[in-house]
């Protein structure tokens, strides 16, 4: 079993910044990706960034030069600090890794979501 475990969200005024954590923990040989999605209310879920083990990045087009992806490959954590907050980034955030088990199995792993709300 894998989990994760997210922190840091909350209500933040337009123009501000708040930083989401993501820890890891369980039967872990390896984490592959480790990423963000957000889904707003009415909207399908879709990935604001992701970062390999070696460090190789992907922003979504809408955060890109706000947002930064950080990883500790040794602590099995996850960070994301938003800067520049808007409106339209108010949304349910999702940390989501592809782990390698400790058994050898490929396990895709979900975190229970943190809201993020941006007031204008």
């Amino acid at each position: 079993q894998v989990q994760l475990v997210e922190s840091g969200g909350g209500l933040v005024q337009a123009g501000g910044s708040l930083r989401l954590s993501c820890a890891a923990s369980g039967s872990i040989f390896k984490i592959n990706t480790m990423g963000w999605y957000r889904q707003a209310p009415g909207k399908q879920r879709e990935l604001v960034a992701h970062i390999t083990s070696g460090g190789s990045t992907v922003y979504a087009d809408s955060v890109k030069g706000r947002f930064t992806i950080s990883r500790d490959n040794a602590k099995y954590t996850v960070s994301l600090q938003m800067n520049s907050l808007k409106p339209e980034d108010t949304a349910v955030y999702y940390c989501n890794a592809l782990v390698l088990t400790a058994t050898l199995r490929d396990l895709e792993v979900w975190g229970q979501g943190t809201l993020v709300t941006v007031s204008s």
